[in-house]
């Protein structure tokens, strides 16, 4: 564990709502930043598991998330610092935030919003504004974010969706009278924007060609209209960290025993939603983990003990799943512990859209036009093996999907007075997201069974 205190440069990039262009500044100053030879850690407020696939390929690094309803306020710090050693030290971190500056979890103040990370990390906030149809009005809105949250610093702004040469002016006399600096003017011509599709950003696995060349363009629009001197200049006021660098092996307690389990990990194009620190934890608890494509690996890893199924989109790649008969043959004989997640609840059922899964639960599933969001108080409901019954767990759903039936005889979870997910056997699947940096025991409970 490192203690030593560290002066690592770090922002925040936010903005007063979603939509306004923070994953559009934030991966491009990622790549710009790297093509300057710097070493860069990407770091994403909140659990979305799409925008971190972006700033990974910007930085060449994992993007990793901080988000404290899921992993708790006191690993926050922690975790930057972690994410920010490996593989190597980083020169600078820029963290992008989530929502609004200010918008948390729902009913709990600012718990969990973007100013509630930056002020855990201690990093001033670099502020992404859309300025359509704006105009000295701008200013007004920037100095009552500055002003909701004194302990929030907002030490500059990013005008997005400038409309002329003459708008940028009036923009920056007006937040000049307000003493906010501006360090950036995007015109609305020169926007680069990934395709999306019903859970937002197309994910980069699935289109690495394309990803490379967004990545490429955004690189080159903030090079070209962003003062990257400006913006170490502002990272560099962080104060150094004091707080020890998150461990996975202080955090599971070691290896599990002495054997070392073959953990096969869901990977490829079809579940691309996954927590860098999974793994981390998985491989510190004593196993060894292994990657699996569903779509393209005919069978589970030779030596195979238990199976992580994690989130993405089966539903984007049903035909190609059903097509691969071998491993939805293996799934569904394998009789050591499933732990699968959202997509992984999907994939392990009977029929998705109609189309055969691998009928190793007793559910059905189907797209709906109702998207299902937000974060879960969970109580795992029966025992397993990832959680014993009575344990509280933080979670996050994120589907437009449903299950038929919605929970097993056994359930996973209970939330709002209702059953959710299903514990069959050895399995353990539902919609729910969880960080096991936040529940590091799910790892070596794992682990554990698996050497059983």
């Amino acid at each position: 564990m490192v203690s030593d205190a560290w002066a690592l440069p770090r922002l925040v990039v936010a903005a007063p709502a979603s939509g306004h262009g923070k994953t559009t500044v934030a991966t491009g100053l990622l790549a710009a930043l790297r093509r300057r030879g710097l070493t860069v850690s990407p770091h994403k407020v909140g659990p979305d598991y799409i925008d971190p696939g972006y700033h990974a390929l910007a930085a060449g690094r994992p993007g990793r998330n901080l988000d404290p309803w899921l992993v708790g306020e006191d690993r926050i710090a922690p975790l930057l610092r972690h994410g920010a050693t490996l593989p190597t030290p980083a020169d600078v971190a820029v963290i992008e935030g989530v929502m609004g500056l200010h918008d948390g979890a729902v009913g709990r103040g600012g718990y969990a919003s973007t100013a509630h990370v930056a002020r855990l990390v201690d990093a001033p906030v670099l502020l992404v504004l859309d300025t359509t149809a704006q105009g000295r009005s701008a200013a007004a809105l920037v100095l009552g974010m500055r002003a909701f949250d004194p302990g929030v610093r907002i030490g500059g702004v990013i005008l997005n969706r400038v409309g002329s040469p003459r708008h940028e002016r009036l923009l920056r006399d007006a937040l000049a009278e307000v003493g906010v600096p501006v360090l950036g003017a995007v015109t609305r011509a020169a926007e680069v924007a990934a395709p999306a599709r019903h859970l937002g950003l197309v994910p980069v696995a699935e289109r690495a060609p394309e990803s490379v060349a967004v990545v490429d363009a955004l690189a080159a629009l903030v090079e070209a209209t962003v003062d990257l001197d400006a913006v170490l200049d502002l990272a560099r006021t962080a104060p150094p960290l004091t707080v020890p660098g998150w461990d996975p092996a202080d955090a599971v307690g070691g290896p599990a025993g002495g054997r070392r389990p073959v953990v096969a990990v869901a990977g490829g194009p079809a579940f691309t939603f996954s927590y860098a620190e999974t793994t981390e934890l998985l491989a510190a608890a004593g196993a060894t983990v292994i990657t699996v494509d569903p779509l393209r690996d005919p069978a589970l890893p030779a030596g195979t003990r238990a199976v992580v199924v994690g989130g993405g989109f089966p539903e984007v790649h049903a035909e190609a799943l059903a097509a691969n008969s071998g491993l939805r043959a293996d799934l569904a004989d394998f009789d050591g512990p499933i732990v699968a997640e959202c997509a992984g609840l999907l994939y392990l059922g009977e029929t998705l859209e109609g189309v055969p899964m691998c009928g190793r639960l007793p559910h059905t599933a189907r797209m709906t036009g109702r998207l299902t969001l937000g974060y879960r108080d969970a109580v795992a409901a029966a025992d397993s093996p990832v959680h014993r019954v009575g344990e509280p767990v933080r979670g996050h759903e994120f589907h437009r999907t449903v299950t038929d039936p919605t929970h097993g005889e056994r359930p996973a979870w209970h939330w709002d007075g209702t059953a959710h997910g299903f514990v069959t056997g050895r399995v353990h699947a539902s919609y729910l997201h969880t960080h096991w940096a936040g529940r590091p025991q799910a790892a070596r409970r794992l682990v554990e069974a698996a050497s059983r």
